[in-house]
């Protein structure tokens, strides 16, 4: 279905909306800290597409959970729509990166092909643009937040997404309901394993 890769392809995009940590409501806060994860999605308020806020904790430092973030090399795994993760370009300072995903969810239907620019401030935000390919319109982050001392990470996940196709936005909310959630527990299980 076009919707679940489109989903899939912007959690691997790995990567501004507004709303940060310190925005938790008490639902939320039990929700995560019990293991699970917390999520809000919706039709964007322009009625162009969907937007998601989801938040999971995770038993590995900052550090483990950013590199596992921006691991093209894990993509695959992580999301098994992903045929390809490649890092186009980095500035010399490495805050900024151009990458291109490729996504394929059926063999009926052609790959999708996005390039976004990421903005890295290492080890708390990775924020994202689409810039080309068949998805022209999203934005958003990752924010990390240290617990523990810096040996957990409570990650946060923000996008706004304009699915390509004419999808209409009522599906792209369905599947960022479904497969954001799927891919922030994969996120936590390869970062934990990172850490040991």
């Amino acid at each position: 279905m076009p919707g679940r890769a489109l989903v899939i392809a912007f959690v691997m995009l790995a990567a501004p909306a507004a709303a940060g940590a310190q925005d938790i409501s008490r639902d939320w806060l039990h929700r995560i800290e019990s293991g699970e994860v917390a999520l809000e999605a919706h039709t964007d308020p322009t009625g162009r597409g969907g937007q998601v806020r989801a938040m999971i904790d995770i038993d590995a430092p900052p550090a483990v959970v950013w590199t596992t973030i921006l691991d093209c090399e894990r993509a695959a795994r992580m999301t098994p729509s992903v045929k390809r993760c490649t890092v186009l370009s980095r500035d010399a300072g490495g805050r900024v990166e151009l990458r291109e995903h490729v996504v394929k969810w059926s063999f009926l239907l052609p790959a999708l092909h996005s390039t976004s620019r990421l903005t890295l401030e290492p080890y708390r935000r990775i924020a994202f643009r689409c810039e080309g390919g068949d998805i022209k319109d999203c934005e958003g982050q990752w924010l990390l937040e240290p617990l523990d001392g810096g040996k957990g990470t409570r990650v946060t996940y923000e996008n706004r997404a304009v699915a390509p196709f004419g999808l209409p936005n009522g599906m792209t909310t369905m599947a960022m309901r479904r497969d954001v959630p799927e891919a922030l527990r994969a996120l936590r299980r390869e970062s934990v394993a990172a850490a040991r």
